[in-house]
């Protein structure tokens, strides 16, 4: 009888399972891009950041999520990958990288009204081919300074 009953409350939680672990739908907030000045620095997740890859810092999303971001006044999309923490300014839910804020719209706006969405893997596979392009180098004098400052010791 006991194990009548276990097996059935195991039936009703794991009806509830596929709800639970279903993705955030979409956001809606305010997203901004990276200056410059960080472009060929380290990321949080230790790559070498490009302003010409599409990538983006969030909060919270474990790095290597894929993102579908909307600019909700023009319609432009764009994927890009979470590969950095961020935005550390109040009201904002995304840090662009150039090339993906190019690609939503006009660089002048700085700011963008955007709704993102979390990509499923079937997503991931028809993605476009622009986003695969091949990795620039990271500029030698940011990579010499920070190999200076960080890694070598007197």
């Amino acid at each position: 009888m006991k194990s009548v009953l276990l097996v059935c409350l195991l039936v009703i939680c794991s009806l509830n399972l596929p709800a639970q672990l279903a993705p955030l739908q979409t956001i809606k907030g305010k997203a901004s891009f990276y200056s410059d000045w960080f472009d060929g620095r380290l990321t949080a997740n230790g790559e070498f950041f490009s302003q010409e890859e599409f990538t983006a810092a969030h909060m919270t999303f474990p790095f290597g999520t894929w993102l579908e971001v909307t600019n909700l006044d023009n319609q432009k999309s764009v994927f890009v990958r979470i590969n950095d923490r961020g935005p550390y300014v109040k009201g904002r839910i995304l840090d662009l990288s150039k090339a993906a804020a190019q690609a939503l719209g006009d660089l002048k706006q700085g700011i963008f009204n955007v709704e993102i969405r979390v990509v499923n893997r079937l997503d991931i596979l028809v993605l476009p081919l622009s986003i695969s392009k091949t990795k620039k180098s990271v500029p030698l004098r940011q990579r010499s300074l920070y190999l200076d400052s960080n890694l070598i010791s007197p």
